[in-house]
C-alpha cells in the first residue's frame, strides 16, 4: 500500500516521504497512530500543497533577508553603554545589544542567536560582527560602543 508518511517513522520513512509499505503493516500501526495516510489523488493534492507553500515562504523569509543584508551592508551601529573607572563597561556588550539596535536604528529584525561578535566587547571602541540572515546570506558590520 502506498502511503504518505505524517510523522518521521524510524527504518519506515521520513515526514512528507511517499512510500510502498505493507498492507498490514500500514492499516494496523501507521494508519490508526496517525503515523501516515493512505496516499490517493485527495492527499497527493494536499502534499503538493503544502510542499509548494513550504517553498513559497522560503523564497519570502530569502527575499527578506537579501532586502536586510542590503540594509545594513557597510554600516556602523551605535550602541551607548555606561562606564565605570578606566573606561570599562558596567557588564559588557552582547549579541542581543547589538541585535536591539539594529531594529531600532536601521529596521533590521534579527535573532541575537544569529549575530557573532569578533570578540568580547567589555570597552569602548569599534568592533566587527557578522549577522547570518539566511542560509548563504550574511554581512559584516561595525558596531561602536560610545559612553551614555
Amino acid at each position: 500500500m502506498k502511503v504518505i508518511f505524517l510523522q518521521d517513522v524510524k527504518g519506515s520513512g521520513k515526514k512528507g516521504e511517499v512510500k510502498n509499505v505493507a498492507d498490514g503493516y500500514a492499516r494496523n500501526m501507521l494508519i490508526p497512530k496517525n503515523l501516515a495516510v493512505e496516499a490517493n489523488a485527495k492527499n497527493l493534492s494536499d502534499l503538493e500543497g503544502k510542499k509548494a507553500s513550504a517553498q513559497h515562504k522560503i523564497d519570502m523569509e530569502k527575499k527578506q533577508a537579501e532586502e536586510y543584508a542590503a540594509k545594513i551592508k557597510g554600516q556602523k551601529v551605535v550602541i551607548k553603554a555606561k562606564a565605570g573607572s578606566n573606561d570599562r563597561l558596567f557588564g559588557s556588550v552582547t549579541a542581543g545589544h547589538v541585535a536591539d539596535a539594529l531594529k531600532q536604528q536601521f529596521g533590521v529584525e534579527t535573532d541575537k542567536k544569529k549575530i557573532s561578535l569578533s570578540s568580547d566587547i567589555k570597552n569602548f571602541g569599534s568592533y566587527t560582527a557578522v549577522v547570518k540572515l539566511f542560509a548563504g546570506i550574511s554581512e559584516k558590520i561595525d558596531v561602536e560602543v560610545v559612553s551614555e
